[in-house]
């Protein structure tokens, strides 16, 4: 199977599932809450990080920072807006201390100012959210940068992907399945994506998960997506709109333990019998 290097790992390789502890805006706008969300993830055992940068007057219309929309940092959208957005300050944090814990970080750009703002960082790659897989110029701009591209496909019809795919081109792409409410009801998840997707494309196929709970996450690990990626949070009731569809730390160690479970519980599917049934054949066959 192809393989895409980000960092130390080969997303790709069925031995190791690539596991993204989506920090989002779940951060909340402070600095403290990120660094513990970067230590939890880190602790349970994800290989990386992820946040969202935008640049606020570009992603958004006047009239959308205008609406009303009382928030902890004021009464209109803009200012709920500005007030998630970390600057290079905190991302210098950030970047020193995922450094120091040795785990990967990098973040989905909603912009190309984004990007070359998070580019003085070195990141191990670019995210594109769903919400930008119909952007060709912003899809262009991160390509030209040369990282391998993970693309979600949340809200995006077969024709859109297939579009974004032609632009990005198969290698150096991991191609995300994913279904983008928040949080997601299983009637909607349709986790038989993943192998389709794996039978139509030649590049890796991962999932990016925004319902309650851990088994879809594991369950679409099964199927064959080597990257897994999910919101993560110190508590679901926590003020934002992403805090519901994510994961406490209970969840996370759950979901990163029954990954890593996969491969020995899959086995290499030779039927052979073990040493240990040799005696409950002994005790239990007649003939």
């Amino acid at each position: 199977m192809k393989t895409v290097k980000i960092g130390k790992y080969n997303v790709g390789d069925l031995n190791h599932c690539f596991i993204i502890a989506e920090i989002g805006i779940n951060h909340n706008g402070d600095i403290n809450l990120a660094k513990k969300l970067i230590k939890m993830a880190h602790d349970l055992g994800t290989d990386a990080v992820k946040f969202q940068k935008r640049t606020i007057d570009v992603v958004y219309s006047k009239h959308e920072l205008e609406m009303e929309r009382p928030n902890p940092f004021g009464n209109t959208n803009g200012d709920l807006k500005r007030g998630l957005e970390f600057g290079y300050e905190e991302y210098k944090v950030i970047d020193e201390y995922c450094k120091s814990l040795s785990i990967l970080w990098f973040a989905s750009c909603w912009d190309e100012a984004s990007v070359d703002f998070i580019e003085q960082f070195n990141p191990p790659c670019h995210k594109i959210s769903s919400a930008c897989l119909t952007d060709d110029n912003l899809i262009k701009y991160i390509k030209s940068k040369g990282r391998p591209i993970l693309l979600a496909t949340g809200m995006s019809t077969q024709e859109e992907i297939d579009h974004a795919v032609e632009i990005l081109g198969q290698d150096n792409l991991v191609l995300m399945h994913c279904t983008s409410t928040y949080p997601s009801c299983e009637a909607e998840l349709n986790l038989n994506v993943i192998p389709n997707f794996m039978k139509r494309y030649n590049c890796p196929i991962g999932y990016s998960g925004h319902e309650k709970g851990v088994f879809p996450s594991v369950l679409a690990a099964s199927l064959g997506a080597c990257a897994v990626e999910r919101h993560i949070t110190t508590d679901r009731t926590l003020w934002g709109s992403d805090h519901p569809a994510s994961l406490e730390p209970d969840g996370l160690r759950r979901l990163v333990r029954d990954i890593r479970l996969l491969n020995t519980i899959k086995g290499d599917g030779k039927k052979v019998v073990y040493e240990s049934e040799k005696p409950i054949i002994k005790k239990l066959r007649r003939k």
